[in-house]
């Protein structure tokens, strides 16, 4: 009798191997209106089935009083953590549908909040109110943000793609599609053009800071050891 799942599992093989072998660079670079590079935008692409780097842990830093990374990029059920590396205490929320969640005011690493399903988180602190991040969460196996130059880089299996655009700046913070993405075994580049909203000018900054504000904070920090 011929040994049909033999046969399959070659021929399974042979494909994928055909397929990384393919790979490609793609580069895209994310543009405003202006012209102007856009950081933290997210770029994310449907495509072939097959191997990418999807990690199901990721972390969402505070440092100096903000979040880091400003935008977050994960894949449906991620577990983010949320470190805090100030001196100071922050309180994380979010009241987005995508995710609800309080975390009270803590110090050091508290226990991971898992993000099961797609859509948009704004994250905030009710100490500090000019604190905001974004996590987007998306179910396509492909996803990265953009740099401070607006760049974006994958290394692609051979195939055809759908891509998706998102940025805080978009209006009502929805996505936008870039269009359809072919990747055969050269690399390739291409621009993307964002309209964005500009900030609210009633937006809460940072305060500026003070000989009296850090002489507090200090004080505030002794009472607590």
């Amino acid at each position: 009798m011929p040994n049909y799942f033999s046969a399959a599992a070659v021929i399974a093989g042979v494909l994928l191997y055909s397929s990384l072998a393919a790979a490609a660079p793609f580069q895209a670079q994310i543009l405003d209106q202006q012209g102007q590079p856009v950081a933290d935008a997210v770029l994310t692409l449907q495509g072939p089935p097959g191997p990418s780097p999807i990690s199901t842990k990721a972390d969402m830093d505070q440092r100096n009083k903000e979040f880091v990374p400003h935008v977050l990029a994960v894949h449906s059920n991620t577990n983010v953590t949320f470190p805090n590396s100030d001196n100071i205490r922050h309180q994380v929320y979010s009241f987005s549908p995508t995710k609800r969640f309080e975390l009270k005011l803590y110090e050091g690493i508290p226990a991971a909040q898992v993000f099961d399903k797609p859509g948009v988180v704004v994250l905030g602190c009710n100490i500090h109110d000019w604190m905001l991040g974004y996590i987007y969460v998306t179910d396509d196996p492909w996803f990265a943000v953009s740099d401070a130059k607006g760049q974006i880089t994958f290394e692609l299996p051979a195939g055809h793609y759908k891509v998706t655009l998102w940025h805080p700046q978009n209006a009502d913070m929805a996505t936008q599609s870039g269009g359809e993405l072919v990747v055969a075994d050269k690399a390739v580049q291409k621009s993307y053009s964002m309209t964005l909203e500009p900030l609210s000018a009633d937006a809460p900054s940072a305060p500026a800071p003070s000989a009296f504000g850090d002489a507090f904070g200090k004080a505030v920090r002794e009472t607590e050891k």
